[in-house]
């Protein structure tokens, strides 16, 4: 992969901001410790300076009493000087001339050296006690080497340490990335856990509600796929029926071609809601509603299927008493009652009747079929749950047909109910708006 991954770029970014951290601090820690090896080494040589000041000062001889104590000074390195000349730097003289104490650094016989200058006490001048620097180098390298190594040891810990903040980050984006390439192969993934700084599990919430959210698309643009061929196929199987009878001589090619022609129209409608809906990028039909006449509707749909019913050996009977006016989309409606009439030819046994109802604002399918135990009813008109609860046992069809009929229904602004006895009685109830007219001409007919 281009640059790496990220895993390492965090790896080597951390790694590289350690190092300069760990040199820095080497680089400080050398200086400060040779500033503290410099002071205490000067005061060390400070404090002897004062005892072999309170030891000789008093003295008659100061100089014998250093020289008595060389061999000592020797043995660490060091030596004293007596009232020396140009060994002391002027600034340290004038000090010393006033009896104060003096301490610093100075160069004497080309090498650099630590000294403490005591002022005698009883006899005039002073004297020096040198300790060469390179003693306090010495010093100074075996601190180095403990600095150096308990740098070595932090960089270890801050290495590993690197490692496992660059693992903890990278591992979420990385289960991510390989969801996402799942998900690009066609494969919905499980939802990757939350976990990780705000903005990663933001990023892996984003993620699932995107998944989700695809995988809903796609199921919808399934069932919409389903839902249009099964509308498809219902004019269609009512055009090749009246050209069958046409065909046979069963029928008037006058009231065949009515009928072929209304269906071809539904075909058309069907199709414009398509391109409308690509055009709209949505998957669910239109709906215009307008004041209609539901025996009207209940009449055509019972002269469509007669033919079927023949075939099936069932009755089909159409039931009004006069108009039945309601308020809905009339080819909805068509398909909503033609839908019902379908289910109800295919599952009642020959022999058995089939009645389509109309009432003011009230469409009912009855059938003398196996009809649905108490448990089915509630779940009637979901998507597919009938085919997959019926389907070894029924002819029964898609799956969808309710559950277009429920959709359709409540599109123009009603409901669909069932109620049925197993092996006796199912009854599909459709209620639609009735127009403000009517229910005010019924009003004035009550009083």
């Amino acid at each position: 992969m281009r640059g790496g991954s990220l895993r390492r770029r965090l790896f080597q970014a951390i790694g590289v901001v350690v190092i300069i951290c760990v040199a820095l601090t080497i680089g400080l820690g050398l200086v400060l410790t040779r500033r503290a090896v410099e002071n205490a080494t000067l005061k060390d040589l400070s404090h002897q300076a004062d005892l072999i000041a309170q030891s000789v000062s008093n003295t008659i001889s100061p100089q014998n009493s250093l020289d008595a104590l060389q061999r000592f000074f020797k043995q660490q390195g060091e030596f004293a000087l007596s009232n020396p000349r140009g060994v002391v730097p002027a600034r340290a003289l004038t000090v010393l001339a006033d009896k104060k104490n003096v301490d610093g650094t100075l160069a004497y016989d080309g090498s650099d050296y630590y000294f403490a200058a005591r002022p005698y006490t009883l006899n005039p001048g002073y004297f020096v006690l040198l300790r060469p620097q390179s003693a306090a180098t010495s010093l100074l390298s075996s601190y180095v080497w403990g600095l150096l190594i308990a740098a070595g040891a932090g960089g270890l810990l801050a290495a590993l340490a690197a490692f496992l903040v660059a693992r903890r980050i990278s591992r979420p984006v990385d289960r991510i990335a390989r969801a996402a390439r799942t998900l690009a192969g066609g494969t919905h993934p499980a939802p990757v856990p939350v976990e990780g700084a705000t903005e990663i599990a933001s990023l892996a919430v984003s993620f699932n509600a995107l998944v989700d959210q695809l995988q809903r698309a796609q199921e919808a643009e399934r069932n919409f796929l389903l839902s249009v061929s099964h509308e498809l196929k219902t004019p269609l199987t009512a055009i090749r029926g009246y050209a069958e009878a046409v065909e046979d001589g069963a029928i008037d090619p006058r009231e065949a071609a009515a009928t072929v022609t209304a269906e071809a129209r539904r075909l058309e409608r069907l199709v414009k809601d398509l391109l409308d809906l690509a055009r709209m990028n949505r998957t669910d039909f239109s709906v215009h509603n307008a004041d209609i006449d539901l025996a009207e509707v209940v009449e055509d749909v019972s002269r469509r299927y007669q033919p079927a019913a023949a075939e099936f050996g069932v009755t089909l009977r159409a039931v009004t008493n006069g108009p039945a006016p309601a308020v809905a989309d009339a080819d909805r409606v068509l398909q909503v009652v033609s839908n019902l009439v379908e289910n109800a030819l295919r599952l009642t046994p020959a022999g058995g009747e089939v009645r389509v109802v109309a009432e003011p604002g009230v469409l009912r399918v009855e059938d003398t079929g196996p009809g649905l135990d108490d448990g089915d009813r509630e779940h009637a008109f979901e998507r597919f749950y009938l085919h997959e609860r019926y389907g070894r046992e029924r002819p029964v069809g898609t799956g969808l047909g309710l559950a277009i009929v429920k959709e359709l229904t409540q599109a123009m602004g009603g409901s669909v109910a069932v109620d049925s006895r197993a092996g006796e009685l199912t009854v599909f109830t459709v209620r639609l708006r009735v127009p403000v007219a009517a229910r005010d001409g019924e009003e004035l007919v009550a009083q």
